[in-house]
């Protein structure tokens, strides 16, 4: 989806009058923002999400992504590139009960005294953000098949008695 389609999206259930009264900009701009930008053809504006992309393209700092997704009560989780090996299910399946395993790990050590600092804190988070990748890794690698071969080679072989 595009970032105009995404705002003309927006505006269907959000009044642009009030966007522009609360961010002090005209009405127009608002809706330009709705509209795809200006190309020769067009009689769109870059809105702030084009501008947002275009800020983590040229200093690809994904911190600017994780505060957006803060201040919108989320997390940003970098999305893995899917491994296109069939075989790729075991070691995938180690890797999340391992990254499981070290954020139970930092958990448990931060939790001995009991109190988490905020050092601890932050220890637990990019623990946690690290699993929530891995994971994410393994359910696309399923959604875009690629465990899907392993699948029909175990379903093949006859069963064991």
């Amino acid at each position: 989806m595009q970032s105009h389609e995404l705002l003309k999206e927006v505006l269907k259930k959000t009044s642009a009058k009030q966007i522009s009264a609360d961010m002090g900009l005209s009405l127009s701009l608002i809706y330009k923002w709705a509209e795809p930008p200006d190309d020769g053809s067009a009689s769109g504006a870059y809105n702030p999400l084009d501008r947002i992309e275009q800020l983590l393209r040229i200093t690809n700092d994904e911190r600017i992504a994780q505060w957006v997704c803060e201040r919108s009560g989320g997390f940003f989780i970098h999305n893995p590139k899917a491994k296109p090996h069939p075989y790729q299910l075991i070691p995938s399946t180690n890797s999340i009960v391992q990254e499981f395993a070290d954020m139970l790990g930092v958990i448990a050590v931060a939790a001995a005294d009991n109190q988490i600092t905020k050092e601890e804190a932050k220890a637990i988070r990019r623990r946690w953000e690290d699993l929530k990748s891995v994971t994410e890794g393994f359910v696309r690698n399923g959604e875009e098949g690629n465990f899907a071969a392993l699948k029909a080679g175990a379903e093949s072989r006859p069963a064991m008695t």
